[in-house]
């Protein structure tokens, strides 16, 4: 099953590689995706570094378009509301979204998508 790797677990990646193991073995066995969102997120400070070798391998990660359903998105901040899920933005929700139409298990480190999983019946890799 492919893996939606977000923010948080690359920059944990590049910053002391804490996970660093965990998040070789899913490059090694190739189940990695990303998307827009992620690499918007990423991009932009590795650009100001110049590390232009790690943007180029960010690139040829297999990508995931974005299919963005505002009114699902909606209704998905509306479950976490009534379950007093609160401050979870936009973005978090698209990954969210991104993640479960293609059939993929998230792996992040923010404690959104953990509060989320249940009710959202979003895979999550702890």
């Amino acid at each position: 099953m492919p893996v939606l790797v977000d923010t948080s677990v690359w920059i944990d990646y590049f910053r002391n590689g804490t996970h660093a193991e965990k998040l070789d073995s899913l490059i090694d066995k190739n189940l990695i995706v990303i998307n827009d969102l992620i690499l918007a997120e990423l991009v932009p400070s590795l650009k100001v570094r110049r590390a232009e070798k790690v943007i180029s391998l960010l690139y040829q990660i297999k990508w995931l378009a974005l299919d963005i359903q505002w009114k699902e998105l909606i209704e998905l901040q509306v479950k976490c509301l009534k379950k007093g899920v609160n401050g979870i933005g936009i973005p978090d929700l698209i990954i969210a979204q991104n993640a479960m139409q293609n059939g993929c298990v998230l792996y992040s480190h923010d404690d959104h998508f953990k509060k989320m999983k249940d009710i959202i019946s979003l895979q999550l890799i702890s």
